[in-house]
């Protein structure tokens, strides 16, 4: 009898047509993550490509100018000046309208990358992703003073962790990917493949590892790839000739370093109060867009330079020869279009943004060369030095921004200039002020993450999971004879004293009654003169971090679990040590997991 005949299934061809085996591939090593994170980078390249070309369209038909042009610098020969103020405020409409929709249906707040990675396990949305990039090209494509690098992060990393998260990757596995998606976005956004890995490591993963390295530059490279395939060196950054660097030049550029530093705490403080000043006011969340709209507007009357990120106007300034009233004008007039944008509701970052008004403080501290003797650097290295150093402070990422240097000037002196000023941006803002932008946005939320790194796991391991519910009680008001009776020698180590109430008096420990010399017949000593630990206590939503530092700080080796402070009933109780042997497990767990053991 014969038989039918099946083809043999093997390799990476088979397991693409077996969902079971393509899934055992990409948890099975190296080279599954760095084909996975080939996947994310295809994905990144195309989602900046059709983001960027959306964008382009809505400005050619909204502003008259053509494909070819960027409207931050094209805007200024547009003949029809009223539509530079009715389209932002378009725009604004627009997306209240949306806004206003989303809060009747969804309920939950949007999660970027860094808040997926640092609390959710690189858990992310692919719809809101969605949402976010369609918002954020409403703004951009109406002339908001805003970016689209958000979007593009935003889009490319949530296909990423959607993959991820169908394909039942590991938790470290699928921040990595997180991580590939934000690397590919921002290396095709600015052509820039080891600008968008670093990007990656810095800011979205929060990390260095070896087994991170290669598919997330595998993603970077094939995402700007792919963009150069489809759109050439559109996204290319153009630096006009720079001379020569010397040792004389660095002290100009740490100063600059440090003054950028200053104004881009400015900068993400003045967003905040503008975001403070709409939420105080009276004007509900869907019109505050339209409002922010008209305010850009009006910028862009006096200087169309201010509308969308700024490309076309970071180019113009430059390549020619501006005053030094120009350049300050200009620049205060961008940070207030980009405060009010983001502030009123319009959905973007400052990325490019900050790029811009660094190139812009850049030449303006030009005007300050010739007190420094010796120094030969040109306005363009300024430039270059500025756009880093303001956009470190802002963004974050000093080797990121460093690459950015190289790669859009391809000078290691000009580099190792750049890296000097950057750290003394970074250093500067994180000893003054702290956060980025984003964390920045994070603090005023409440939350209290300042990097990437991966503190959902500690969230997660809380006091209610680790308590121990059985606990021995006793009344406040009881004799000592009648508590020794009650729990003889042996019977446990420590006993948990409630009031008549049934809250939570304190604590008494075995030894200190046992080693007292009252006697039977001596009243005037009760349970109350043994207590310890009357206000210190943990609650069921402290994490094992949390928790460990309160037994630091009063010195105790057990603490109670109450429900809340205003009943305090008791429901359990948690011992230092064991507190401290969970954390170590958990964080051993992690690592292993982070070098590939499991």
């Amino acid at each position: 009898m014969l038989q039918k005949f099946q083809p043999r299934r093997f390799g990476v061809i088979s397991a693409l047509f077996d969902l079971g085996r393509f899934r055992a591939l990409l948890r099975r090593g190296e080279l599954g993550l760095v084909f996975a994170g080939a996947l994310a980078g295809i994905a990144s390249g195309c989602a900046v490509i059709g983001m960027s070309f959306i964008s382009r369209k809505l400005h050619s038909a909204i502003y008259g100018i053509t494909d070819y042009e960027r409207l931050s610098s094209a805007a200024v020969a547009i003949p029809d000046k009223s539509v530079l103020l009715i389209a932002p405020i378009a725009g604004g409409i627009i997306l209240g309208a949306l806004l206003y929709l989303l809060s009747r249906t969804r309920k939950k707040p949007m999660v970027d990358p860094i808040e997926a990675n640092a609390l959710h396990g690189g858990r992310m949305s692919l719809t809101d992703s969605i949402l976010v990039a369609v918002q954020n090209l409403i703004s951009n494509g109406f002339g908001a003073s805003v970016g689209l690098e958000a979007g593009y992060t935003q889009l490319a990393a949530g296909i990423a962790s959607k993959f991820g998260y169908k394909m039942q990757m590991r938790r470290a596995d699928l921040r990595m990917l997180v991580g590939c998606g934000a690397a590919g976005a921002i290396a095709a956004a600015f052509n820039a493949p080891l600008t968008g890995a670093f990007y990656a490591f810095e800011l979205i993963i929060g990390s260095y590892s070896i087994l991170t390295l290669t598919p997330v530059v595998v993603s970077a490279l094939i995402s700007t790839m792919i963009a150069r395939l489809l759109a050439g060196d559109d996204f290319a950054i153009d630096i006009d000739h720079f001379g020569a660097i010397v040792p004389a030049d660095y002290l100009p550029a740490v100063l600059l370093g440090a003054f950028c530093a200053g104004i881009g705490i400015l900068i993400m403080q003045g967003v905040a109060w503008v975001e403070e000043f709409a939420r105080k006011s009276s004007i509900a969340p869907p019109f505050r867009p339209a409002l922010g709209g008209l305010v850009v507007g009006l910028l862009a009357l006096i200087s169309p330079q201010v509308l969308s990120a700024g490309h076309g106007a970071l180019h113009l300034n430059l390549s020619t020869n501006v005053t030094l009233g120009a350049l300050a004008g200009l620049f205060i007039l961008k940070s207030l279009a980009s405060a009010v944008s983001i502030g009123s509701g319009f959905r973007g970052g400052l990325f490019f943004a900050s790029l811009f008004m660094g190139g812009l403080l850049g030449k303006i501290f030009a005007y300050c060369a010739p007190y420094f003797d010796h120094a030969t650097l040109t306005p363009a290295v300024y430039a270059v030095v500025g756009m880093s150093s303001l956009a470190v402070a802002i963004i974050g990422g000093p080797l990121t921004m460093t690459f950015l240097a190289l790669e859009i000037t391809g000078d290691f002196p000009i580099t190792a200039l750049v890296l000097a000023a950057v750290i003394t941006s970074s250093l500067v803002v994180r000893t003054t002020f702290g956060y980025s932008f984003a964390t920045w946005r994070f603090h005023l939320r409440g939350e209290s993450i300042r990097s990437a790194h991966d503190v959902g796991w500690i969230r997660n391991l809380t006091v209610v999971r680790m308590m121990r519910p059985d606990v021995h009680t006793a009344p406040v008001d009881m004799s000592i004879e009648e508590f020794r009776q009650r729990f003889p020698i042996g019977s446990a180590q420590r006993v948990i004293l409630i009031d008549k109430d049934e809250k939570y008096a304190g604590m008494v420990l075995m030894p200190d009654i046992y080693a007292s010399p009252v006697e039977k017949d001596d009243e005037e000593h009760g349970l109350s003169d043994f207590i310890r630990h009357r206000n210190d206590f943990l609650q069921p939503q402290m994490n094992a971090k949390q928790a460990a530092a309160l037994f630091d700080q009063t010195e105790s080796e057990a603490l109670v679990v109450i429900n809340d402070l205003i009943e305090r009933k008791v429901i359990g109780l948690l011992t230092e040590s064991y507190t401290l042997r969970r954390y170590s497990e958990e964080l051993d767990r992690r690592r292993r997991e982070m070098s590939g053991e499991l």
